[in-house]
């Protein structure tokens, strides 16, 4: 049985060109050991009774496909941008910021992804309502994916993966105006519990993600992480992806990260890939924003044109209306006047008694101060700012309470608010009505104290 079992990995190994055993074994013993369905599902070939929804797309008509590139050696360096530029069974693109891109076209997959959600948001794909409670294939397998990663290295570690399919996260990535973090996991492989506690639990590195990342993940033994695997033609694990969305149901190919990473590592390719994009993310929503203006900018010429073509209209109906309307108006004109006159008498009469009740207030408040104390050690000098920045100044008995300040505010002709409370700055403290009774010194305004007006709404 082992033998059959490495030739079955050898055979599946020189057909899809895949350098890593492991990868190879993983990926047969996901497809039961059928070595006919892992090639089909892995190379896309339409006569497969199960097609990779992921499968690179067609090439150009001009263009011959090379044959499976051999093995690459054991670099000490992370391989840049430019090799996969040749590896990379996908279109390749470059983009605006000078960072060389890969191209992978979703195909059908994502237009058949969107309409089937569509459909069963709507309730009409088949299944009757019992559908709208249930989650589609890629989000259930999302969730299942978050679930087992929280149980196995510890909830609210790691990044903040979302818990839904692939095509609905870069649709989020989108909307956000932010890069998609993918992460695919192989839970056999010696590394990955090394890497995903060591290097994505980290919390720099899953700080770092969360906050510049909508992360994805998915591992590679279900059928969504499996067939991004293939279209992101994953060779060596643990592996990490950054990808954003493009045009035509593609996405755009920044950066793979495969094989174990340090923190520092992974954080420095990070922060490169958003350095490089950030010029391109912003403007996208530049671009976003202009759109969305241009069409309030319509709305709003559109609403101008009917406010316009109404009051053409209510213009029209009033000359119409004009002759049978005089004799009203004039009669509507002549008792408003009337009424006018009697409430500016009403007006005046009101005022003259506010005046003089203000007045006779000040008069009383002043009576009730009695004279200014002179100089001394028992005295409390106190300046009043005004909202008009008038200032005034006078002097307290210190066992005098701050009903006493109020009465000198009330008895002066400078402030025309009723309502109105004494605030000191330093430190910033109201003495409202609470505090009428303590006296000056209980207040801490011995022997001097500097407070500002400050007017009630």
């Amino acid at each position: 049985m082992a033998e059959t079992v490495d030739d079955k990995v050898g055979y599946f190994q020189a057909i899809t060109g895949i350098p890593d055993t492991n990868l190879c074994a993983e990926i047969l013993a996901a497809h039961n050991w059928d070595l006919q369905l892992a090639v089909n599902s892995f190379t896309g070939n339409p006569s497969s009774p199960e097609p990779s929804m992921y499968a690179p797309p067609p090439l150009e008509a001009d263009f011959v496909a090379p044959p499976p590139p051999a093995p690459a050696p054991q670099l000490q360096q992370q391989p840049g941008i430019a090799w996969r530029l040749v590896t990379l069974p996908f279109y390749v693109v470059s983009g605006g910021v000078g960072l060389i891109t890969g191209s992978i076209r979703l195909g059908v997959w994502v237009a058949g992804g969107v309409l089937s959600r569509s459909l069963s948001l709507l309730g009409l794909a088949q299944g009757g309502g019992g559908r709208l409670l249930e989650l589609p294939p890629s989000a259930a397998e999302a969730v299942d994916f978050v679930a087992e990663f929280e149980h196995e290295f510890g909830a609210g570690r790691g990044p903040r993966f979302v818990s839904e399919g692939f095509a609905d996260a870069l649709q989020r990535a989108q909307r956000e105006y932010k890069l998609l973090f993918v992460y695919l996991h192989s839970p056999d492989h010696p590394d990955t519990p090394a890497f995903c506690g060591g290097c994505l639990c980290s919390e720099p590195v899953a700080a770092f993600i969360n906050e510049n990342f909508v992360a994805w993940g998915g591992s590679i033994r279900r059928t969504e992480g499996f067939k991004m695997s293939n279209s992101l033609n994953a060779s060596r694990f643990p592996f990490c992806a950054l990808v954003m969305a493009s045009t035509n149901q593609r996405i755009v190919l920044l950066q793979q990260v495969e094989g174990p990473k340090s923190p520092e590592q992974m954080i420095t390719i990070l922060q490169r890939v958003v350095e490089e994009c950030t010029a391109s993310l912003v403007a996208s929503r530049i671009e976003a924003e202009e759109r969305l203006n241009n069409q309030r900018l319509r709305e709003e010429q559109d609403a101008a044109y009917r406010a316009a073509l109404e009051a053409d209209q209510a213009r029209e109906l009033q000359r119409r209306e004009e002759q049978e309307m005089l004799e009203r108006e004039a009669a509507e004109a002549e008792r408003k006047r009337k009424e006018d006159e009697e409430a500016q008498a009403r007006a005046v009469q009101e005022a003259a008694e506010k005046e003089a009740a203000l007045a006779r207030r000040r008069q009383e408040k002043a009576m009730a101060l009695g004279a200014e104390p002179e100089k001394g050690p028992d005295v409390t000098r106190v300046l009043i700012r005004f909202p008009t920045g008038e200032r005034k100044e006078r002097r307290f008995h210190s066992s005098a309470t701050i009903t006493s300040l109020y009465d000198y505010v009330d008895s002066l002709d400078c402030l025309k608010a009723e309502k109105y409370s004494l605030v000191s700055n330093f430190p910033r403290v109201t003495y409202g009505p609470e505090k009428n009774s303590q006296t000056l010194v209980e207040a801490g305004l011995h022997p001097q104290a500097s407070l500002f007006i400050e007017i009630e709404q």
